[in-house]
């Protein structure tokens, strides 16, 4: 993997091409997400801040999204790498990249759902919450 190619964007919203490509991605590396449409998805993204997108020239190859009231809580969705390109330290960069969103800034605390990933999170300096 070159990582030369690796490019993190925000973005507000996807084309029809690239909400395909989510999806795939999705197939390939996230579970919980399988069952998910794209018109869902859409609505998903068109409420969340920040959304990142994570791509190798014109391939998604990785994507996270957060909700926040701005000042107190946010919450961070949906992070998924392409295993063809997981442990290479892009998880954590992405994760760092919605936390450095000037949006996130105020955020008081930051909560993270993952359901089997906790070891990851807890490297990159998140805690469990009881």
């Amino acid at each position: 993997m070159d990582c030369s190619t690796i490019q993190f964007q925000y973005t507000e919203s996807l084309s029809q091409a690239h909400l395909d490509q989510l999806m795939m991605l999705f197939q390939r590396a996230a579970f919980w997400a399988c069952d998910r449409t794209p018109e869902d998805m859409q609505t998903a993204i068109a409420h969340s801040h920040p959304v990142v997108t994570v791509w190798d020239d014109e391939q998604l190859i990785g994507f996270a999204r957060a909700t926040s009231d701005g000042v107190f809580r946010a919450t961070i969705w949906d992070v998924v790498i392409d295993p063809a390109y997981q442990g290479a330290g892009l998880g954590r960069k992405l994760v760092e990249t919605v936390l450095s969103h000037p949006l996130m800034s105020r955020i008081e605390r930051v909560y993270l759902m993952t359901t089997h990933q906790q070891q990851f999170y807890e490297r990159i300096g998140f805690q469990e919450n009881p």
